[in-house]
């Protein structure tokens, strides 16, 4: 083994020490190989050679489960913890747990107000928005005034004399027809039709 590999696996060893006892639970070497080769840059080969020494020293246990080995601290070392203990901490967990739904549910509403405030207008769009409204609104004013000025509108008086006018020539077409009725010719034989009143 050459000194550049036997320094690699010596480090690999204190670090590797360190996690299982922070940590506390069983890992194979692939799964701390992957939690600890991007913060670290742990090799692969340094970190199965050091899980091993590790074990053969007793500073950790292993155990075959399956077809591969998992590692975890010694248990011996950490002091035995009370049955009054153990409720604390469950208790403490289910405030925690309560404490990150509550999070949780806080985030997702973050989440969907930053969503629709990032789908709305923002200011600039708004202000460019407005002074097109401006324009149109102000066209439609223009319009509306010059339809008020125009002096060639209908008056009601205007209006109620043409209808009155139309009642008079429709009475007198009536009459007309009802004469040539008499006589030879007939408004069907030019295919005229009276107009609704």
């Amino acid at each position: 083994m050459s000194k550049g590999r036997a320094e690699a696996v010596a480090e690999a060893c204190g670090i590797l020490l360190r996690y299982l006892q922070e940590q506390n639970r069983p890992y194979s070497a692939q799964d701390v190989f992957g939690n600890l080769q991007r913060e670290h840059g742990l090799g692969k080969a340094a970190v199965v050679k050091a899980l091993d020494q590790l074990a053969q020293q007793g500073k950790i246990k292993e155990k075959m489960y399956g077809k591969q080995k998992i590692y975890f601290a010694d248990q011996e070392q950490f002091d035995m913890v009370s049955d009054a203990d153990l409720q604390v901490l469950d208790a403490k967990i289910v405030a925690l747990t309560a404490k990150v739904q509550s999070l949780q549910q806080s985030c997702r509403h973050m989440e969907a107000e930053l969503k629709e405030l990032t789908s709305a207008l923002t200011t600039p769009e708004m202000q460019k928005e407005i002074q097109e409204l401006k324009k149109e609104c102000a066209g439609y004013t223009e319009r509306l005034k010059n339809i008020k000025a125009a002096t060639n509108h209908v008056t009601p008086e205007e209006k109620e004399q043409v209808y009155r006018e139309r009642q008079r020539y429709c009475k007198e077409w009536r009459k007309r027809r009802r004469m040539e009725e008499v006589g030879i010719e007939t408004d069907e034989d030019y295919n005229l039709k009276l107009p609704d009143p």
